[in-house]
């Protein structure tokens, strides 16, 4: 039976919560890119986030009186939040034959795998936009993404723009700006030079463009959904942020280690967001 005597000293706790704020905070992708709530310290696990309307002014004549009312009637979304954890059990054994950091190690595979987690959970919610382009098993195009950008401005979705694409569909992006495979391979464009130097996709018709691994979600074998979105899109609520807690269990002469997070992710504004349906193989 778990007893809650730590013999875990209070440096190694700390090096671990430390490790794991700071990789949360720094490998999660997608999260900064969309509209972020804070709940926590409420009560409650729904969110109510409003959704204010578009305004359009109209011409006026010198002289006459402004007659015509603009309602601002407001909507809400609402957002519920759950818990996600791990844990690890990290025996008296392995702490004391280590030859690295423990804490350290421990607290980065935690971050690491609760930002995976909440990137995976807004991914998911790309194939629910209802504007799309691509199509199923079908490499992904520099054209689609002028047409997801020109969809966007389209609808009036405030800017900047975000791209996410698995790096297997940004692969045929990179190709076809470098020119890579072409027989006749011309000179590339300033962004074909830099993919070719980096990898970096970079900028593209006013997205601004990244990769991850958490873009997965066809409905079909090989086809996955990337997106084209505005910060408005999406939302993420914190409602308990990151929390490590310990747990001795002196029969096991091990130590529990509980990593919990509370939040929840949820679409806002359907128009301002673009599906990118394509093929995720090489």
């Amino acid at each position: 039976m778990a007893i809650t005597t730590s013999t875990l000293t209070q440096e190694l706790y700390a090096n671990i919560v430390q490790a794991a704020l700071y990789t949360l905070s720094e490998q999660t992708v997608i999260r900064p890119l969309v509209q972020n709530y804070d709940m926590s310290g409420t009560p409650g696990l729904i969110a109510q986030i409003p959704k204010l309307p578009i305004i359009a002014s109209g011409n006026l004549t010198e002289g006459s009186d402004l007659t015509t009312e603009t309602s601002f009637d407001t909507t809400s979304v609402e957002i519920t939040c759950a818990e996600k954890g791990v844990l690890v059990n990290l025996t008296d054994l392995s702490k004391e034959t280590a030859t690295i950091d423990v804490a350290a190690a421990i607290g980065r595979q935690m971050g690491d795998g609760m930002a995976k987690k909440v990137d995976e959970d807004l991914a998911a919610l790309f194939s629910g936009f209802s504007n799309t382009v691509g199509g199923a098993n079908t490499e992904i195009t520099v054209s689609d993404l002028f047409k997801a950008a020109a969809k966007l401005r389209a609808n009036q979705a405030p800017g900047p723009y975000y791209c996410i694409l698995h790096p297997y569909q940004a692969y045929q992006i990179k190709q076809q700006l470098t020119g890579a495979g072409n027989t006749n391979m011309v000179n590339p464009s300033d962004l074909g030079n830099e993919a070719l130097r980096s990898g970096f996709v970079g900028n593209i018709a006013g997205l601004n463009v990244f990769e991850s691994t958490v873009v997965t979600g066809g409905d079909s074998a090989g086809t996955y959904y990337g997106a084209a979105f505005s910060q408005q899109a999406l939302g993420y609520v914190n409602k308990r942020p990151l929390r490590i807690e310990q747990q001795r269990d002196a029969s096991k002469r091990s130590t529990e280690l509980v990593c919990t997070h509370a939040y929840g992710v949820k679409e806002i504004f359907d128009q301002y967001g673009v599906a990118i349906i394509g093929d995720a193989q090489l």
